[in-house]
């Protein structure tokens, strides 16, 4: 069982950035791959990137490409989001998420846990 708990959203211009933290509890957070998912305003939910549990492969939605890093501290049991940048189009609820796969995935069917999300912002 992992319990995950974002922090770090806010009301951000355009062009400005932010950092989202996603802290983990419970057990082995080190062997999960990470992913951080958003769902804007009467959207679908939507893939923004994942992280492999050595933190040596990440993956990214061409939206954020270039604009947004993940990484994570595994002794820290947190996986971050840095969000530079930002645009009108990048608000939503953003939310971390645990998978117990060997690789990177899109998918979100394929993450187990899931925090309970932070709203980002960001006015034009």
């Amino acid at each position: 069982q992992v319990q995950l708990v974002e922090s770090g959203g806010g009301l951000v211009q355009a062009g400005d950035s932010l950092r989202l933290s996603c802290a983990a509890s419970g057990r082995a957070f080190s062997r999960y791959v990470m992913g951080w998912f958003r769902q804007p305003p009467g959207k679908e939910r939507e893939f923004v990137a994942t992280i492999s549990w050595s933190g040596r492969t990440t993956d990214y939605a061409d939206s954020v490409k270039g604009r947004f890093t993940i990484s994570r501290d595994n002794a820290e049991n947190t996986v971050y989001l840095q969000m530079n940048n930002l645009k009108p189009e990048d608000t939503a609820v953003y939310s971390c998420a645990a998978s117990s796969r060997t690789l990177t995935t899109r998918i979100s069917s394929e993450y187990t846990y899931w925090g309970q999300g932070t709203q980002v912002t960001v006015s034009s």
